[in-house]
């Protein structure tokens, strides 16, 4: 078991949950996964599984989109919702997000939003809280992590939620259907993350075998809403992990929807100096390394 906390900035509920800027406090177990590739209902938009397999390609051919995100945790009866919102490029893989944690379970006081810096094997947080100073970034290796970075950030890496969809074993056309007024089909299936991971790009194979390995099962539900030209307009994937805390299993739905494609995206990564390379306060007796 490997244990990873992502700490947000304090925030608990139920103590079971503690979501952002601070975290989530898990233990992460591995699992296998089998099963046949299989395919329901094809529609006009072709064989369900090879349609989408294809739809990170498209994204790519896309270049680049606006992104909004949401990441619903529950566990022993709590549920929060982080929100994010920015742009990816999908290219360069690169992408900058503004993510929004839950309040208080009193509700009394607001998190400042983190600013977060998507680069392949790389996680970059502002405003993180937990000691680090507010005009330092810290540095994680999305590598390192049990989840590979599907969960940790509170956002899935748009891109990443793309590749997901190359383990896909089985899939089924459900119906056309209109989102945000684009025409689109929705297709339902399970993905396996090894898999993934197999076929996944370069800047994101690692992270997804680590996931692969970390979640209580690799086999992940999936909905996803593709347009005419096959691109992802929303995805929404549903992680399951043990917490850590003999507590039980926190289901994480992980919501992407993608928009306005070609918009331009101008992400900067920080310098070495910007980087905080101290101490990280997380849970109760515990602490993480600036850089991760």
């Amino acid at each position: 078991m490997v244990r990873r906390e992502w700490e947000l900035r304090g925030w608990r509920a139920g103590g079971g949950l503690a979501a952002a800027g601070g975290v989530v406090c898990v233990c992460l177990a591995g699992a296998g996964c089998s099963g046949q590739v299989a395919s329901v209902r094809s529609a006009d938009g072709g064989d369900p599984v090879a349609v989408v397999h294809r739809a990170a390609d498209r994204l790519v051919a896309a270049r680049s989109a606006k992104a909004r995100t949401a990441m619903e945790m529950a566990s022993g009866g709590t549920r929060v919702t982080i929100r994010g919102e920015g742009v990816y490029d999908f290219v360069e893989r690169l992408g900058q997000l503004t993510v929004r944690l839950p309040q208080d379970p009193a509700g009394s006081s607001e998190h400042r939003p983190i600013t977060e810096l998507l680069a392949p094997g790389a996680l970059f947080m502002k405003n993180r809280g937990a000691g680090v100073p507010d005009d330092k970034w810290v540095r994680v290796e999305t590598d390192s992590l049990s989840d590979g970075n599907l969960v940790t950030g509170g956002a899935t890496d748009p891109f990443a939620a793309a590749e997901v969809l190359r383990g896909t074993r089985t899939a089924e056309f459900v119906e056309r259907t209109e989102l945000a007024g684009t025409a689109v089909r929705h297709y339902r299936g399970t993905a396996d993350l090894a898999r993934a991971a197999r076929d996944a790009s370069g800047g994101n194979k690692k992270a997804l075998a680590a996931a692969a390995e970390g979640f209580a099962t690799a086999e992940v539900p999936f909905d996803v809403y593709l347009d005419d030209e096959g691109r992802i307009r929303k995805v929404r994937h549903r992680f399951s992990f043990s917490n850590g805390r003999d507590e039980g299993t926190v289901a994480v739905a992980s919501t992407t929807l993608l928009y306005d494609f070609g918009a331009p995206v101008d992400v900067r990564l920080p310098e070495d100096r910007d980087i905080y390379a101290g101490k990280i306060a997380a849970g109760p007796g515990e602490a993480a390394d600036g850089k991760n």
